[in-house]
């Protein structure tokens, strides 16, 4: 894994979303590290990605509350001051992304311009 680096990661982790994902590495046997990052597609253009992966040796590397995580360079750019939280209610459970950079978003949430 990518060295981790002492600076302030450019995403946030609310305290229901570190839960879960303390969760999520608990009952799995090899994780790896939580890769964050964007790719292209989704209904506004851009979708994210939330991943347990190997690093790859250009990442960057941060620490959060004991979880690993992983971004790549080109996608900080989208991701800074990105806030990821975790939803656990009646009408939807999942990760919400709260992205100021987002120009617009769709209705599921995952995808933004």
């Amino acid at each position: 894994m990518s060295e981790i680096i002492n600076k302030i990661c450019p995403i946030t982790l609310t305290a229901g979303a570190i839960a879960e994902l303390q969760n999520i590495i608990s009952s799995e046997n090899e994780i790896q590290a939580l890769r964050i990052g964007v790719k292209n597609g989704g209904c506004a253009g851009f979708s994210y990605i939330l991943n347990f992966e190997a690093s790859e040796p250009t990442d960057l590397a941060y620490t959060i509350e004991g979880i690993n995580i992983i971004i790549n360079p080109m996608h900080v750019m989208h991701l800074k001051n990105l806030e990821i939280d975790f939803e656990q209610g009646l009408n939807n459970r999942g990760f919400i992304y709260n992205n100021p950079n987002a120009d617009t978003t769709c209705g599921c949430g995952t995808s933004f311009s």
